[in-house]
């Protein structure tokens, strides 16, 4: 088969040339691969600076949508043909990838593959740290940073689908993209009174979970935007690793600071979240409730221009991979 392969020696260039095609053992089905997407991680791996997790692929991909090709022994409920979309560990920018059955879902009624590659590790992430990280109840008002971005487009919606109100921030010249996706309130990153804008929207009281990707440089921001009992789920470090914390804030309000990563979770994390999605997203994406957002689709061959485009920062969505042949 052929697959995307870091060239070393060449500035990390991404190469589309042979690799062995995987075959799949107990329990995992093979699946032809019509299109990937690319995530940031995509890009650490790509500069050395994302270990893949033991035992994964070294090719970059953590999400694909394609055809069932073949099934490996003890595989039920899934049949040569069938069409699917899957999160994975790694392996997604390439021909084929073997993936265990159980993590394998439906493409959602009325979508094709190029739409479903977009999904997983946007559902996935949104799903786990809007609903599950911080236990997401009734009423609870969400905040949600870089709300343009893959994850941040299907935080906006899932918050709306599940009847929660969503103040979201964005760069300027996105704000009308986010507003469109269903959010109540979009505010401008850049702005110097973002916390007041924050506390404002909600009457004094505070966001009850925030989703930031961002890290140190929001965080005192993101504390002071927390109402009492608030929940602050990091899930990236794009504004820095390392900021004082206002522990006496964090005590008087009771607040807590949950740090996530999808990746590195065990495979019975992710199968448990794959049924969960399945029951309760799942649903949402086949009514049109939550839809993929799609930035721009390009051939896995120019994965380079693809990456470039993504860390520009001027995308809304999603950039899409389609796999030739």
């Amino acid at each position: 088969m052929r697959a995307t392969t870091i060239d070393q020696d060449d500035a990390r260039t991404l190469r589309w040339s042979e690799a062995e095609t995987p075959t799949p053992g107990p329990g995992q089905v093979l699946l032809r691969v019509a299109a990937t997407a690319i995530n940031r991680a995509d890009l650490l791996q790509r500069r050395g600076l994302y270990p893949v997790p033991p035992g994964a692929s070294e090719i970059l991909g953590l999400e694909v949508a394609g055809t069932v090709v073949a099934c490996g022994d003890d595989v039920t409920g899934w049949r040569v043909g069938d069409l699917a979309c899957a999160l994975l560990e790694g392996g997604g920018y390439a021909e084929y990838v073997a993936i265990d059955a159980s993590m394998l879902l439906p493409i959602p009624e009325g979508l094709g593959l190029v739409e479903a590659a977009a999904l997983p590790e946007v559902v996935y992430t949104a799903y786990l740290n809007i609903v599950v990280e911080p236990a997401l109840r009734p009423g609870e008002t969400v905040l949600v940073h870089a709300a343009a971005s893959g994850v941040g487009t299907c935080a906006v919606q899932l918050c709306c689908a599940l009847g929660h109100r969503c103040i979201a921030t964005a760069s300027a010249d996105k704000l009308d993209a986010v507003r469109a996706l269903g959010a109540d309130v979009a505010l401008d990153r850049r702005d110097e009174g973002l916390l007041a804008a924050i506390v404002g929207a909600t009457d004094g009281h505070g966001v009850d979970v925030i989703l930031d990707p961002v890290g140190a440089s929001l965080l005192e921001t993101n504390l002071r935007a927390l109402a009492v009992g608030g929940r602050l789920i990091n899930i990236g470090l794009l504004g820095g690793a390392a900021a004082p914390i206002p522990l006496g804030l964090v005590l008087t309000r009771r607040l807590r600071i949950i740090g996530s990563v999808l990746r590195s979770r065990s495979r019975a994390d992710k199968v448990a979240l794959t049924g969960a999605i399945l029951r309760e997203v799942w649903p949402l994406i086949s009514s049109g409730a939550v839809r993929p957002v799609i930035d721009s689709v390009v051939s896995i061959e120019d994965a380079n221009a693809a990456h470039a485009r993504l860390a520009t920062n001027a995308t809304v969505g999603k950039v899409v991979l389609t796999i030739p042949g």
